[in-house]
């Protein structure tokens, strides 16, 4: 399926009162490139996060947000910062010292001090773990589901694209003979106008024209075209990643239009060169969303 670079996903789960609130959201970019922001107690499992996104996102701008809540009844630790601890009771002394105040210290009244003791809460990462792969994987399908569905559309954009190149094509084909008998025209009235027409041997006028129809011959542009809109189509069928590929296919389409425009000098040749490159730049403007 082909997938656009633009997606969201959001997921709110909770299992054994370990809560995940998690958004994923994608837009374009030339490569993969993932932010991640979550609690620094999550920051084990960033490598896993970052596999499991671009295990399934192959192009585009990621930002992952995760919040993230344990009420589960895991063991509890009380810290000590003995260091701080000890910096508190010096400069308790040192007042009582200085000042001549009796000296009072106790351990209740240090531990009043902030950052004396702090709770930190023992968790099972293992189950932390399973429980962030389920919630992480949830928004993600989401936003893989989005960015299919978008794709789709933009696929059908595309394919639209491609008729209405073709149909271009067919008319520059159709006026492509023209060039030619154009130029002969105008090369046997010149003549006329400066000598008698009957005096001018018809063989060098045939090789005057033949090299004028070598020179402006549109037909392998018109050929490798066609090739390259039946590539489009091949690549969007098979479905993403195809943006890298069929960037470079349009850049190749462009180049053959150019040299189509170059060479004819018929005006509705002109025309329809215009046309194509407008629905060529519609074209890559689309494929920009493509992953």
């Amino acid at each position: 399926m082909l997938r656009s670079m633009t997606g969201f996903g959001h997921c709110e789960y909770t299992e054994n009162d370990i809560s995940f609130t998690i958004e994923i959201k994608t837009v374009n970019h030339r490569y993969i490139d993932i932010f991640l922001k979550m609690p620094k107690q999550l920051s084990t499992f960033e490598d896993m996060i970052r596999s499991l996104a671009s295990a399934k996102i192959q192009r585009g701008k990621i930002d992952i947000y995760i919040t993230y809540d344990n009420k589960s009844s895991d063991s509890q630790e009380v810290i000590l910062d003995e260091g701080l601890a000890k910096a508190y009771c010096d400069a308790l002394r040192k007042i009582s010292d200085e000042l001549g105040l009796r000296d009072d210290i106790s351990a209740t009244s240090l531990a009043r001090f902030p950052d004396i003791l702090k709770v930190e809460k023992q968790e099972n990462n293992e189950e932390v773990g399973k429980v962030l792969e389920k919630a992480f994987n949830i928004a993600l399908d989401e936003l893989v589901q989005m960015r299919t569905r978008e794709g789709e559309k933009l696929k059908e954009s595309l394919l639209a694209n491609l008729s209405a190149i073709e149909d271009y094509i067919e008319k520059i084909k159709e006026k492509a003979p023209l060039v030619v008998r154009e130029y002969k025209e105008k090369l046997e009235m010149r003549l006329n106008e400066l000598i008698d027409l009957q005096r001018v041997d018809p063989a060098r006028i045939a090789t005057e024209v033949a090299l004028f129809a070598d020179k402006c011959s549109i037909d392998e542009e018109l050929v490798r075209l066609k090739s390259h809109i039946i590539q489009m189509r091949e690549m969007l069928d098979a479905g993403s990643p195809v943006g890298k590929k069929a960037d470079f296919l349009i850049q190749e389409m462009n180049r053959e239009v150019n040299t189509i425009g170059s060479k004819a000098s018929n005006i509705d040749i002109t025309r329809n060169v215009v046309e194509l490159k407008s629905e060529i730049e519609k074209l890559r403007e689309q494929i920009q969303n493509i992953e």
